[in-house]
């Protein structure tokens, strides 16, 4: 049942973690709503019995039987009037398809021939252009010869003086034979010092370029020198730091060197020792040695039993000095070698 609060545990009467009296409140107040849930019946209610139950299914079986034939008749009637539409519409689709193909012929000599009439249309334009800056030329070329004739006759009168004295001059001269022969003369003279001066200029700036040379050679050679300088201090530097670490190196190489032969030598004096401690345990039992210098395992198993049976002897003589009690010496036969 629905509650105002949450509660941790209820009751038919309401809400068990409260007091009975004020349960009862809730349990009348859930009582009076039905959004939560469902009342059931009464107890006296009669119920719905096979028989009832078997006549409503039986004609909700009827009507679901006429509702299904009536479906089916309009399934069939839909179904003859979409095949009937369907044929329409293939007709339609053929109609169309003929007519498209007639409007997209017509549509691509369209398009043809507007594109012949663009290029006709352009050519002409292009054409039209050309003409028309060629009479523009024309047009600007008369003017500037206009101009030009108007200067020439202007500066023809202004050069009659000159040419009556060049006239003269070559009555005169007896080098000049006409006017033209000296005018040809003074235009040699002139291009032979315009030839010069060219020349001059010629030879000048290779004397530029050639000094322009020497200073990037000397500017070359300058840092090539300077690179050699900074290349050999460099070297120097690594030669320092090569015979520092060197050096070094020889130091602790010597000190790895005496260290290792001093190892060896331990190691040799040591195997020098147990070889001869063990041959003398052998010495001492009259047997002789059979184990070599480099069977230091088995010579060492000898030696600590040698040693651990001379160790039990001492106790015993020390246990037998402490009683003050003769013994019979018990005899200990040696491990085997």
């Amino acid at each position: 049942m629905p509650r105002k609060k949450p509660t941790r545990s209820s009751d038919v009467i309401g809400n068990m973690d409260l007091k009975p009296e004020e349960a009862v409140a809730d349990y009348f107040l859930s009582r009076q709503q039905d959004r939560f849930f469902v009342k059931p019946p009464n107890w006296d209610s009669p119920g719905d019995s096979i028989e009832m139950l078997f006549i409503s299914n039986q004609r909700e079986y009827e009507q679901m039987c006429v509702l299904k034939s009536e479906v089916f008749k309009n399934a069939k009637r839909q179904a003859e009037i979409n095949c009937t539409r369907i044929q329409k519409m293939y007709k339609t689709q053929d109609r169309l398809r003929k007519r498209f193909i007639e409007v997209n012929s017509f549509i691509k000599d369209c398009a043809d021939k507007r594109r012949s009439a663009e290029k006709a249309i352009q050519h002409e334009s292009e054409l039209h252009e050309e003409l028309t800056g060629g009479i523009d030329e024309c047009n600007s070329s008369i003017k500037e010869l206009d101009a030009f004739r108007n200067d020439l006759k202007r500066t023809v009168k202004e050069f009659e003086p000159y040419e009556r004295v060049l006239d003269d001059v070559v009555k005169v001269s007896d080098i000049f034979e006409s006017p033209k022969d000296c005018m040809d003369r003074c235009d040699a003279l002139m291009l032979a010092q315009v030839e010069i001066n060219k020349l001059e200029m010629q030879k000048i700036q290779e004397i530029e370029e050639m000094r322009k040379t020497m200073l990037k050679v000397t500017n070359e050679a300058a840092l090539t020198v300077l690179g050699l300088k900074n290349d050999l201090a460099k070297l120097e530097r690594s030669y320092n730091n090569s015979r520092t670490m060197c050096l070094k190196m020889e130091k602790i190489l010597g000190t790895t060197k005496d260290t290792v032969t001093m190892n060896d030598l331990d190691k040799d004096r040591t195997l020098d020792c147990v070889q001869i401690l063990y041959r003398l345990l052998c010495k001492r039992r009259d047997i002789d040695a059979s184990f070599s210098r480099r069977d230091v395992e088995s010579s060492m198993d000898f030696i600590k039993r040698e040693v651990e049976l001379l160790v039990r002897v001492l106790r015993k003589i020390k246990a037998q000095k402490s009683s003050n009690k003769p013994e019979k010496p018990t005899t200990h036969e040696g491990p085997p070698c």
